[in-house]
């Protein structure tokens, strides 16, 4: 199994709209939010919030396009943000996305995005449709050689340091092809039984300041 580690966390646009909820979520954590891009083949566009150790927050919007009503992506995000906003999921970066698609017997789609810079972002991605019908598993991506990390688009010292999930850990270890024994060395996890759907229920940072729990 090739590298695997926890790339990002994504944040669906509260009722007032894509950049009043990053203003809102870059204060909270101490983060200064960067405009992403538009996702063409997913009908969203998003703001990256960038983080420490090549991490990052992602917020996101579902655009008024027909697109968002094909793309899984994009029905994630028009659900979440129906019903208040809050997060969607959490992304898992492995190097060879090919290996993900032999052990879980599907395909991965492209995903691009063009900055405010006129930069273009690429990647692949699977599993969307996993998140939607169990939105305890993360999805996985593979960025494209030629293209930046997004925690590149400004400094940060503020970390990534822990999930808590609605859900099973058994669960989430299959999906991720772990064995049953395994422990993640560099984020602290915390699985709690759901009460309802399972999901992402928050995700603590930490600043110079301390920790924040969102």
């Amino acid at each position: 199994m090739g590298r695997m580690r926890v790339d990002h966390v994504s944040y669906a646009a509260e009722h007032d709209g894509l950049h009043a909820t990053a203003e809102r979520l870059g204060k909270l954590i101490g983060v200064k939010p960067v405009c992403g891009g538009i996702h063409p083949r997913f009908g969203t566009r998003n703001v990256i919030l960038p983080l420490a150790n090549s991490r990052y927050v992602e917020v996101v919007e579902v655009l008024d396009h027909p697109a968002s009503d094909k793309a899984p992506f994009g029905q994630a995000v028009r659900a979440r943000s129906e019903l208040g906003g809050g997060w969607l999921g959490w992304v898992v970066r492995v190097d060879d996305i090919t290996a993900v698609e032999q052990r879980l017997g599907r395909a991965s789609a492209p995903g691009f995005r063009r900055t405010t810079t006129g930069e273009e972002v690429r990647w692949r991605q699977l599993g969307v449709k996993g998140l939607i019908a169990d939105p305890q598993l993360p999805f996985y991506v593979e960025w494209d050689q030629t293209t930046r990390h997004p925690s590149g688009d400004g400094p940060s010292e503020v970390h990534l340091i822990g999930l808590e999930i609605a859900g099973d850990p058994m669960r989430v270890r299959e999906w991720c092809g772990l064995p049953e024994d395994y422990k993640p060395s560099t984020l602290e996890f915390e699985f709690v039984a759901p009460r309802g759907t399972p999901g992402l229920l928050s995700v603590t940072f930490e600043n110079p300041q301390g920790r924040i729990t969102v």
